[in-house]
């Protein structure tokens, strides 16, 4: 079974190593010294403190695996395959909505690194799919949960690098 491909910009890559570093030098020793203390509560099987600290310790463990494996299977964009006549990962797009002229811009990235917080948002989502491939001044159609809307693409430039 081949694993999919998790494309991320490099500073995403950044990120997920900076985190994996946290789990592993501070959240790994922070749980481990959580069940020491809890264990000297006493009788385990009864141990409320220890019940939970062993379920941090599954969870932390379960982060450092995921993040391992979203590292392991990363291709990162180069900044040559990023353009500003068409949209692909790693543009950073400018759009305005037809219908009520609002203007919004974000960069497409890779599943893993999407949050819409940020203004990134994934090649997988409808707005995404609906924009890869697109040139300026074209107008796209994105189906939503919420309904179609269409939206005319200003600007195709690149920021994240």
């Amino acid at each position: 079974m081949q694993e999919k491909e998790i494309i991320l910009t490099p500073d995403g890559l950044k990120k997920l190593e900076e985190k994996l570093h946290h789990y592993k030098s501070h959240q790994r020793k922070e749980v481990a010294e959580r069940i020491r203390q809890a264990k000297e509560f006493g009788e385990i099987g009864e141990n409320s403190e220890y019940e939970d600290a062993k379920a941090e310790q599954s969870f932390v463990e379960g982060e450092i695996a995921n993040l391992d494996n979203l590292i392991r299977h990363a291709r990162v964009i180069d900044e040559k395959e990023v353009h500003t006549d068409i949209v692909s990962l790693g543009s950073t797009v400018s759009i305005e909505n037809i219908k009520n002229n609002e203007k919004l811009e974000f960069t497409i990235v890779g599943t893993a690194e999407s949050d819409p917080s940020q203004k990134k948002i994934s090649n997988e989502s409808p707005m995404g799919m609906a924009l890869i491939n697109r040139k300026k001044n074209q107008i796209v159609d994105v189906k939503t949960p919420a309904g179609k809307s269409q939206y005319k693409i200003l600007k195709i430039s690149k920021k994240i690098f």
